[in-house]
């Protein structure tokens, strides 16, 4: 937890490896999954305040394959789309693209698209993309909040435009910039030992799911950059990025974005349509309009988002903020641990 830019908490707890009494620690690596939309989104948005593209253009004026898409009916069938797919929806995730549930769900398995994880995939984003263009929409562009693939769909459109990979992209840009060096698609055979088991809560017991020695991010292809959930990060990487996000689009004299920009971001784009833990949802991750609107504590403005993997972070500018929960777990039981930790830090807040 940070506040004024300063730390108040950065603690480890636990262990990363339970079988070989391996002690969690402050530089541990994560895989951050869904918490990679939050820098998939920044390098949209750098190349937007370029000049490169309008938020409101058509995602088939960079991506043509998305330019003859259909839309799935609920009866059966499809028809076309009522507006073009527009940047800004996939932006708010209301682009009619989910994880596999919805009317194409047929298409979608058939085509293997079930699941967010991507990182195993022996294709490139753009191959992936391509094929993914070919599917159904599950919604009509605009309509509903849908959480999926759009992020990933973002994330070619930002290779297309810059000429680059995602990747560098994100490493020229964000993680380099921002002094981020253990943040990426992939962790190097230096820092292997770094990074943590994945456990799963069943029956109120952990159970190992994944270990560096059966884990893409070391061993897999290393093909396709997913910058919808295709990253790895440690703590004090992404509170980095998170201060950055808090001070406008600055840390440490490095600009990545303009604070208007951030203003964008951090508003609240889609009202009662939002999805997530808040009333809004803006660029990337869910904002909270009133203070009720978790109802949970927290106060107006904050915005956040968090991870299959079952870290959970928020922002609150009013409270000059950043609160970042970071672990492995996966599935999470019932667990509300991470959602805790937000309620413990604000009811620790006394001025």
């Amino acid at each position: 937890m940070l506040r004024d830019g300063k730390p108040v908490v950065f603690k480890a707890y636990g262990q990363r490896d339970i079988e070989n009494a391996k002690a969690m620690r402050t530089d541990t690596i994560f895989r951050i999954a869904s918490m990679t939309k939050a820098l998939t989104t920044v390098a949209a948005m750098i190349l937007y305040e370029e000049g490169r593209f309008l938020l409101k253009d058509p995602v088939a004026r960079y991506l043509p394959a998305f330019a003859s898409q259909q839309v799935a009916l609920a009866q059966g069938g499809t028809e076309k789309p009522r507006r073009p797919l527009t940047i800004h929806d996939l932006l708010t995730h209301t682009a009619g693209m989910s994880y596999g549930p919805g009317p194409a769900k047929a298409a979608y398995d058939a085509a293997g698209m079930e699941d967010w994880y991507l990182v195993g995939n022996d294709e490139t984003l753009a191959q992936w993309t391509d094929r993914f263009a070919a599917l159904p929409l599950q919604s009509q562009p605009g309509e509903q909040f849908i959480y999926g693939y759009a992020t990933d769909v973002l994330g070619r459109l930002v290779e297309v435009v810059s000429g680059q990979s995602l990747d560098a992209f994100i490493k020229e840009r964000i993680t380099d910039p921002l002094r981020m060096p253990d943040t990426g698609f992939a962790v190097p055979p230096e820092k292997v030992e770094r990074l943590a088991n994945v456990y799963g809560l069943e029956g109120g017991q952990l159970k190992l799911m994944e270990t560096s020695a059966t884990s893409d991010f070391v061993n897999g292809p290393h093909k396709l950059m997913s910058g919808g959930a295709g990253m790895v990060s440690t703590a004090g990487d992404y509170t980095r990025f998170l201060q950055m996000l808090l001070n406008r689009g600055e840390l440490d004299g490095m600009r990545i974005l303009a604070p208007h920009t951030v203003a964008l971001m951090t508003a609240d784009h889609l009202g009662p349509k939002s999805g997530g833990d808040a009333d809004g949802f803006g660029l990337g991750f869910w904002v909270n309009v009133r203070r009720g609107g978790f109802k949970e504590l927290g106060s107006e403005g904050a915005f956040g988002w968090g991870s299959a993997y079952f870290p959970q972070y928020t922002v609150d500018p009013k409270e000059r903020l950043v609160i970042l929960f970071m672990t492995q777990l996966r599935p999470a039981g019932n667990s509300t641990l991470h959602l805790r930790v937000r309620g413990l830090t604000y009811q620790a807040l006394i001025k």
